[in-house]
């Protein structure tokens, strides 16, 4: 299941990334905190997804949100 389809508020841990080989996207999850093990919440949804990770909340576009996995 990807981030696109996570329910508000609830927390995951997400069990990969995966950008298809795009390793630009993939450092960008990275500095973000994507990564394996890492806890992921899905504050709001419209256009595009909140996410509070780390207590810091980033919005995200559904291409994103399709490559990290949980």
């Amino acid at each position: 299941m990807d981030l696109n389809d996570a329910e508000l508020e609830k927390e995951y841990v997400i069990t990969g990334v995966d950008t298809e080989g795009d390793e630009e996207m993939e450092s960008f999850l990275f500095s973000l905190g994507c990564y394996s093990g890492e806890k992921i919440t899905v504050v709001d949804k419209k256009r595009n997804l909140v996410v509070s990770i780390k207590d810091a909340r980033y919005n995200i576009d559904p291409e994103l949100g399709a490559c990290i996995k949980i």
